[in-house]
């Protein structure tokens, strides 16, 4: 997989540099040891090949146990658990402000949901 798919964040700073740069970003916050979040990975990584648009929709991975100041200022308690973001807030997206555990249908329906906002965005430019 190759690392311009994926953003492997490891600091608040950095997120929010996504965030600065990218009008959409999804976040995956995982755990090493988590069973489902091994589970899951493969579609996201997935998902971020078929929907990724440079500046416009980016797919983040945040390790809770590395990065616990992003955690903790997103309360995250469980993993996996994915979060989407428009220009830095967090956002519903099919109604759900964020998907905990390993859903596979749900996740697949926020990114197609996302890639169609990407692609809109990227026609009005």
């Amino acid at each position: 997989m190759s690392s311009d798919v994926l953003h492997h964040v490891n600091s608040l700073p950095e997120l929010q540099s996504l965030f600065a740069s990218t009008t959409y970003v999804a976040v995956d916050f995982f755990a090493d040891w988590c069973g489902p979040c091994k589970a899951i990975a493969p579609r996201y990584e997935a998902l971020a090949q078929q929907h990724s648009a440079p500046n416009v929709l980016a797919f983040a991975k945040v390790n809770v146990d590395q990065a616990q100041d992003i955690a903790r200022q997103y309360g995250i308690t469980a993993m996996p658990t994915f979060m989407f973001f428009k220009e830095g807030k967090q956002v519903a997206v099919n109604g759900q402000s964020a998907i905990r555990g390993a859903d596979p249908q749900s996740l697949s329906a926020a990114a197609e949901k996302l890639g169609g906002l990407a692609k809109k965005r990227m026609a009005a430019a």
